[in-house]
């Protein structure tokens, strides 16, 4: 440890924030890093507690807490505070597979546990971390590892996602021949496709898969396994098959009528990424010039809001199924788990018009088209929740319907699980609630054929998917020993 009292002299100072009005002007990330002295000095923040809660990963009563990559993060805080950033960064990589997109999207798992936290304010873990991996990639620390000997074992990754990739980089580091297919043009699943640039920049992805194909890893993109490709060419064709085919099946948003200018979150940010990357963007899918609502309350709701800003909407209006009361902040906890980085767009909506976006406790009734069958309006009704046999029950509130001017309705109504023709091509079974049967960890009723991600434990966050994506790739590689 390298400064004994620094929890007590330095207070907790976060990577700055550009100005909402600023931001929503480009698709750029907008946390401008501290300078290196300062950074030196959030470093000198780390306890050297004892027992690293933050590099724990586990629950804590009904909380996870904790790093689930059990990052070795008392190790290179203070390695940062001394300026080794090499050595820092080297003991960073030995846990976490791409620093680059967790230091990003993570929210900071580590931080709601962090021993200086319990009386005042946690380390900044996650600016620490990112830190660190812009300077390797800025430095040429980050070089491609090319295994030393090759194992003559092929192993096809079903997915190019979060999980897909980090399991591809651990097998192919320990020697095996790796394969990822996926279905879209380009790879990075959700890294690309469902996470907006201003949170995480399409270049900073390019780049890791360049690395890897550096490194050895074939990618197959255009390729949808079940459709194009059967499973059964790749278990005859590959000694091992890792799925991590992502929880792409959404959950059904039930609303009376239809019309053109509804549709779901996850293909309203698609074709946002698409027409980031000059792709031909649908109009009926544009924010611009419309009034927009968006239904949800998580991180993939601020997400369509953020990207219908900047898209140039003419007015955003979040609705939220449950009344503000449910949200409103709890007496400070420890571990303090976060709810993510869920108010960015709703700051730089208050900016903008001057309101916040968010109605609770409101739902959409139906959807009102106009003579061409586009949507033109939607009927809202507040509700209230009562507890009938101490089982929570929403119900409309009389006479609370309002008519709202909508021309783009995007639901942020979550995942119910992976995709059935998945399931079939592979001779596999879904659970009640549409993730992929699993047995012994990340192993399915096929002795070579594993699972990782959001398809195997449901939607969730990136930095569990790629701990998931590490441990299918161990018990693979298990696998593949004893055969």
């Amino acid at each position: 440890m390298g400064q004994k009292d620094g929890f007590l002299k330095f207070n907790r100072q976060a990577d700055p924030t550009v100005a909402p009005e600023e931001r929503v002007k480009n698709w750029n990330e907008f946390h401008p890093p501290l300078s290196e002295e300062e950074r030196k000095t959030q470093g000198a923040r780390c306890m050297d507690c004892g027992v690293p809660f933050c590099q724990s990963g586990q629950m804590y009563g009904s909380r996870f807490a904790g790093c689930p990559l059990h990052n070795l993060i008392p190790e290179w805080n203070d390695l940062i505070f001394k300026g080794q950033y090499g050595l820092a960064y080297s003991r960073l990589a030995k846990t976490s597979s791409f620093p680059e997109f967790t230091s990003r999207v993570c929210p900071a798992l580590c931080e709601s546990i962090c021993t200086c936290g319990m009386h005042g304010d946690p380390v900044t873990v996650k600016d620490n971390e990112r830190f660190l991996s812009d300077y390797a990639w800025k430095n040429g620390l980050v070089k491609p590892r090319i295994p030393a000997v090759r194992t003559g074992k092929t192993v096809a990754v079903v997915g190019s996602g979060p999980a897909g990739l980090a399991a591809a980089d651990l097998l192919n580091r320990m020697g095996h021949s790796v394969t990822v297919f996926e279905k879209e043009e380009l790879p990075g699943g959700l890294l690309v496709w469902g996470i907006p640039s201003m949170k995480l920049e399409k270049g900073v992805v390019a780049r890791r898969i360049k690395l890897m194909e550096e490194e050895g890893v074939t990618f197959r993109c255009g390729t949808d396994i079940g459709r194009n490709v059967s499973g059964a060419e790749l278990t005859e064709n590959f000694d091992a098959v890792v799925l991590c085919c992502g929880s792409g099946k959404v959950r059904e948003y039930k609303v009376a009528g239809s019309a053109e200018g509804f549709c779901y979150a996850s293909d309203y940010l698609k074709a946002a990424a698409h027409a980031l990357l000059g792709d031909i963007f649908d109009p009926a899918l544009d924010a611009k010039g419309k009034n927009v609502i968006v239904v949800g309350a998580g991180d993939t709701s601020c997400d369509c809001i953020g990207t219908a800003l900047r898209q140039g909407c003419r007015s955003v209006i979040q609705l939220i199924r449950r009344d503000e009361a449910f949200y409103a902040p709890a007496e400070k906890s420890w571990p303090d788990v976060p709810h993510g980085n869920i108010d960015y767009a709703e700051e730089e909506a208050e900016k903008l018009y001057g309101a916040s976006p968010r109605r609770y406790g409101t739902v959409v009734k139906a959807l009102i088209a106009d003579e061409n069958g586009c949507l033109k309006q939607v009927r809202t009704v507040k509700l209230k929740r009562t507890n009938e046999g101490g089982k929570p029950v929403s119900e409309e509130i009389p006479g609370s319907e309002e008519i709202l001017e909508c021309e783009l309705l995007i639901a942020a109504s979550g995942f119910a699980g992976c995709e059935e023709y998945i399931c079939d091509t592979f001779g596999l079974a879904a659970e009640k609630g549409g993730n992929l049967e699993s047995h012994d960890g990340c192993l399915t009723a096929n002795e070579k054929i594993f699972a990782a991600g959001d398809m195997r434990r449901g939607a969730s966050l990136v930095v569990h998917a790629i701990a998931d994506g590490r441990e299918a790739a161990i018990q693979t590689d298990e696998y593949l020993k004893r055969k």
